[in-house]
């Protein structure tokens, strides 16, 4: 794999982040107005959507591709749906914070 096609991927990753946290976060302003889950704190809402909505999409992406299903794929979005759950709640200013935190830089 040269850099070009793994810089494919991680576009394609920031992408689908971006748009499933829109998603999520459409969804959410949606059903809090709900009579049911007023009560429910609206972080809760967001990590459930993500974690429902997440392997849904995959799954449809993955058919709708014609390829097959694994388990490491599964986990693997259960695990970016942290990640679209955290997009959700603080935007991207929280994750740019975290990126700059993990950074390299030379101290002099």
């Amino acid at each position: 794999m040269n850099m070009n096609e793994l810089m494919q991927y991680v576009t394609y990753l920031v992408a689908a982040i971006g748009v499933m946290a829109f998603v999520v976060s459409v969804i959410t302003q949606v059903i809090k107005e709900m009579p049911g889950l007023k009560n429910i704190p609206t972080a809760t809402v967001v990590v459930v959507l993500s974690l429902v909505l997440c392997p849904v999409a995959l799954v449809a992406l993955l058919t709708w591709q014609g390829q097959a299903i694994t388990w490491y794929m599964i986990f693997a979005c259960m695990i970016a749906a942290f990640v679209v759950a955290l997009v959700s709640m603080d935007g991207w200013e929280r994750v740019a914070e975290i990126w700059r935190r993990t950074k390299y830089s030379e101290k002099k």
